[in-house]
């Protein structure tokens, strides 16, 4: 049985100071951790934490990566630079980049080869708007969403991380209930498993605000593997709290 994967993501959040700070206090508070835990952090500071972490227990990853290898793409990072500062996940299709830089799923399908390819583990987001659960189409969604990187990464894909967020439930204090969460993971643990015979190593993680106080709850749902966390992850109690309930 594989264990459960707890990623912090930082957002556009931090800085020298803030982040040693709040690294010294969750590792800390880890010796009784047993679960993996990562933080993926703005790419300025991907060198600190290659600094700061090697070593440790808590891994580190990037929120982005670029689709080319390298060139005229000014503003871009590319893998090959994640990859020098040791980075072991990178996020792709962030709901906050679907939205924000209308990234396609062929896109993000392309960046979680990108990522493959330099042998850093894809976390692929996946994701329904309120409407668009409403409208009773979050199944369409999220299996649309996800075909698009089996597609584009054949066998590979049993070497990513899927993380399903609910777009209606980041940072607006909603949260889906257990039953919810379990009944989309299970979804996409079956359309995995029709895709590769070796799903079952892939962690799928629920990305909608999950915090130290519904952890416990969402974590104990069989198909939920782990926790990609927002806000929770820059409050070490908090994101002690949640490795503490993944570690059970």
């Amino acid at each position: 049985m594989k264990s459960k994967l707890i990623v912090g993501n930082w957002k556009m959040n931090g800085s020298l100071a803030a982040n040693a700070s709040l690294l010294a206090d969750i590792q800390k508070g880890m010796s009784g951790v047993t679960c993996r835990a990562a933080v993926c952090v703005p790419a300025p500071y991907l060198a600190q934490m290659q600094a700061l972490l090697s070593g440790s227990a808590l891994a580190w990853g990037a929120q982005d990566v670029s689709a080319h290898e390298a060139g005229a793409y000014t503003g871009e990072v590319a893998v090959s630079m994640l990859r020098d500062f040791g980075s072991r996940y990178c996020i792709v299709g962030h709901s906050e980049r679907r939205q924000y830089h209308a990234e396609s799923d062929a896109l993000v399908a392309t960046k979680a080869q990108r990522a493959l390819s330099a042998g850093i583990t894809p976390i692929v987001c996946v994701g329904e708007t309120q409407a668009e659960r409403a409208a009773g189409q979050t199944e369409a969604v999220v299996k649309r969403q996800l075909a698009a990187v089996i597609h584009t990464n054949g066998h590979c894909i049993s070497e990513i991380v899927l993380a399903y967020e609910p777009v209606w439930a980041i940072g607006t204090g909603l949260t889906a209930t257990p039953e919810q969460a379990q009944e989309v993971h299970a979804l996409l643990r079956k359309q995995l498993q029709a895709a590769s015979a070796h799903a079952d190593r892939i962690s799928i993680l629920y990305g909608g605000s999950m915090n130290a106080a519904n952890a416990s709850t969402l974590l104990d749902q069989p198909d939920v593997d782990g926790g990609l966390i927002g806000g929770a992850a820059l409050k070490a109690p908090d994101f002690l709290s949640i490795l503490a309930s993944a570690s059970c």
